[in-house]
């Protein structure tokens, strides 16, 4: 199949639904993605912001609707069409997911040699030329991840992340236990490294600086619906209850946790 125009979203979802049993975790979603747009999708904890990226990833197959990568219908493909497909994905996982057994340029180098089959050599050049974009010596890439701080390891997770010059990137609570000051500096190597790619992004995130700085739009997820979906300017004027609710963080409004007693 041809590649969509340019004009067309590089993601396009609709009608998606996903159900667990009884729970409905995806309940109609439509989304785009534009080329070169950074999405964030913010939602409390069960929201489904996890299964949405899942099912968009081909690791969930969806209970019914449509998901279009470049204009392609990607719900029903075969595993070798599937490949040419996540061939165009880079993912920043929740908790790294660094292979503690490998050096830390092996890590970044893994996709580039399993997946497309690059000379050792090569994607050595390749991974140091993307630790180097995140801010790490070649000297780093000779280490374990166990011996990297927290933040140093998220900065391997994101060269691993670009080092297929991927077209799509998802981001899994990129500054999850990382300290405002860090969780920053990662922030602000997401936008260079996405923007240097020119790549489109989905994100989900509790952190709401992280959403405001990574973020060009933002849709909410509630109760298996995406209730509100505008730019990251809009989002302190939104008119929605549930929004301001949850970018506050404030206990009362229509949002209410269950609490066990």
């Amino acid at each position: 199949m041809n590649a969509a125009p340019a004009s067309a979203p590089r993601i396009r979802v609709r009608g998606l639904r996903k159900a667990f049993g009884p729970k409905k975790v995806l309940d109609g979603i439509d989304l785009d993605v534009a080329p070169g747009e950074s999405l964030v999708v913010i939602g409390g904890s069960g929201s489904g912001k996890s299964v949405l990226l899942k099912c968009i990833l081909g690791l969930l197959p969806p209970d019914s609707g449509s998901i279009l990568i470049d204009g392609e219908e990607t719900t029903r493909l075969s595993g070798g069409e599937r490949a040419k497909v996540m061939r165009k994905f880079g993912m920043l996982f929740q908790g790294g997911a660094l292979f503690d057994s490998l050096k830390v340029w092996e890590n970044v180098a893994f996709g580039p040699i399993q997946a497309d089959g690059m000379p050792t050599h090569e994607a050595k050049e390749v991974a140091l030329t993307k630790l180097e974009a995140v801010g790490l010596t070649p000297e780093v890439g000779e280490l374990k991840p166990a011996e990297l701080s927290g933040g140093m390891q998220k900065r391997v997770s994101l060269a691993r992340a670009i080092a297929r010059q991927p077209a799509i990137i998802f981001f899994d609570e990129p500054t999850t236990g990382l300290d405002p000051i860090m969780a920053d500096v990662i922030n602000d190597l997401i936008v260079k490294c996405v923007k240097d790619l020119g790549a489109s992004t989905i994100s989900i995130t509790h952190d709401m600086a992280s959403a405001r700085k990574i973020g060009d739009r933002l849709a909410m997820l509630y109760q298996g619906k995406l209730i509100w979906q505008g730019a990251v300017a809009d989002l302190d004027t939104s008119g929605n209850a549930f929004v301001d609710q949850f970018i506050h963080g404030r206990a009362e409004g229509p949002i209410t946790m269950a609490v066990r007693k």
